[in-house]
């Protein structure tokens, strides 16, 4: 029995292995830097040969404002979204443009007509008001 092989899974690329392997690796490198440079002395660095170097409370600032701009950001994006939803008494928060209403020069009812077993109704978006009677009408109980 012989098989065949697919064409796409045999050109497959593993750039993106790669990719993450270097991003991976470069970035623990970059965090080993990081630390050594905040916590070993002065001398200990002047004697690798490094002659220049960022002021020691940069290992402070950078985290500290890049948590900032991270809260500021969900911030910022909460405040948008609040901005951009309509009030309570908009009409938008109950249809849009899209809603399918029947015409309204429509003498007999559409909805009472679509109850017949044999109809076929149009389809036409319920009005808020009639969906809020039929399901939150109050129920009397035949028990009592």
């Amino acid at each position: 029995m012989a098989t065949t092989q697919n064409p796409e899974r045999m050109t497959k690329s593993r750039a993106p292995e790669f990719y993450g392997f270097v991003a991976w690796a470069s970035t623990s490198f970059l965090f080993v830097l990081y630390i050594l440079w905040a916590l070993l002395p002065d001398r200990w660095i002047m004697a690798v040969g490094i002659d220049w170097y960022p002021n020691r409370e940069w290992s402070i600032l950078i985290p500290a404002w890049t948590i900032i701009v991270i809260i500021l950001t969900y911030i910022v994006y909460w405040s948008l979204a609040l901005l951009g939803t309509p009030s309570f008494s908009d009409m938008s928060t109950v249809t849009d443009s899209f809603a399918q209403l029947p015409p309204s020069n429509h003498t007999p009812n559409v909805y009472v007509a679509s109850t017949d077993p044999s109809a076929i109704p149009q389809l036409y978006d319920m009005p808020l008001g009639m969906v809020n009677r039929i399901l939150y009408q109050r129920r009397v109980n035949e028990d009592s």
